[in-house]
């Protein structure tokens, strides 16, 4: 499962539950920025038109999921360390037989 699909798995639950951890989206990036390194690393749509993010450092290996509502309202819904940027491919279905 990919992390975007991760992450919008968890969206619906974690923008109700922890709005303890949400603040507007400008605010979020800049922390994020500031304070760990962590730029923008991918994006996506999930349900009830939410977006998806996920910003890694490169450097220190940091990482951040968030997910943005309609309104501009960031929350942070998972983070941890040793990212790291992958660019292998998914086997094809004649692969797999």
């Amino acid at each position: 499962m990919s992390v975007l699909a991760t992450g919008a798995l968890l969206a619906s639950a974690s923008l109700a539950q922890a709005q303890q951890n949400c603040a507007p989206r400008a605010l979020v990036i800049e922390r994020l920025a500031s304070s760990y390194g962590e730029t923008r690393q991918s994006i996506g749509l999930a349900q009830n038109n939410t977006m998806v993010e996920v910003f890694a450092s490169t450097d220190t290996g940091s990482w951040t999921i968030t997910v943005t509502n309609a309104a501009g309202l960031t929350c942070l819904v998972a983070s941890g360390q040793a990212f790291e940027r992958l660019a292998e491919s998914l086997p094809t279905p004649a692969e797999d037989a």
